[in-house]
């Protein structure tokens, strides 16, 4: 009787961890999301000591993290604020002081490696024409073996005189950070084509393939 009760919990914990464990993730995701982001953005009210009484800012009382309803409201100043920057870019005085920031990030020694670099796989994700255009699958690390890819550019001339081919420009993110990968230069008959989205394919790398996009097969 007490196996079989042992038994009947273990199987009902195990279906509890099962169904719960999503939200609990989901969950611990946002706290330690929001944690990290009200890090940077609780600055946003350095002006608040002069106005309210520490006590009621600090959970130390005199510095330190905030409350909680104080790191939301520094949260939705941020979102403004960058709402606001990404109007004040649709016109000229925006986009001249984007270019002065830009010049001046990248004059600054060592500063410039790491803001250059930032900007340029922005840039990658950010679905700009420059940036990825399709999902490709190519032979890679050996022939035989497959990776999803994205086709970043076609235009190889001097590649494509050394070698006597045309090639193509294909980057193969590591997975799950799809941040980092390797570039390679594939010849564009060996590069498959697929009908998912650059969304779709960013998915599937970041999940490790478990979140596979739909497909309809054509009917011929």
């Amino acid at each position: 009787m007490n196996k079989t009760f042992f038994a009947r919990w273990r199987a009902s914990f195990f279906t509890g961890l099962a169904v719960t464990l999503p939200g609990l993730l989901t969950l611990a995701v946002v706290k330690w999301l929001f944690g990290t982001v009200s890090s940077f953005t609780d600055a946003l009210l350095f002006f608040l000591k002069y106005l309210v009484n520490p006590k009621a800012i600090y959970e130390n009382g005199q510095s330190g993290p905030m409350f909680w309803y104080w790191s939301l409201v520094a949260l939705a100043l941020a979102v403004v604020l960058i709402s606001g920057a990404g109007v004040l870019t649709r016109y000229y005085i925006g986009k001249r002081l984007i270019l002065w920031i830009d010049t001046v990030m990248m004059t600054v020694p060592l500063l410039n490696k790491f803001y250059g670099a930032i900007k340029q796989v922005n840039e990658a994700f950010g679905g700009k024409k420059s940036s990825f255009k399709t999902v490709v699958l190519v032979e890679f690390p050996r022939a035989g073996m497959y990776s999803i890819g994205f086709l970043t550019s076609e235009n190889h001339a001097e590649v494509r005189q050394k070698i006597l081919q045309p090639v193509v420009a294909v980057f193969i993110p590591t997975t799950p950070n799809p941040t980092s990968g390797f570039m390679v230069l594939v010849p564009e008959d060996r590069v498959t084509k697929l009908d998912m989205s650059v969304a779709d394919g960013i998915k599937y790398i970041v999940s490790l393939g478990a979140i596979s996009p739909e497909f309809l097969p054509v009917k011929k």
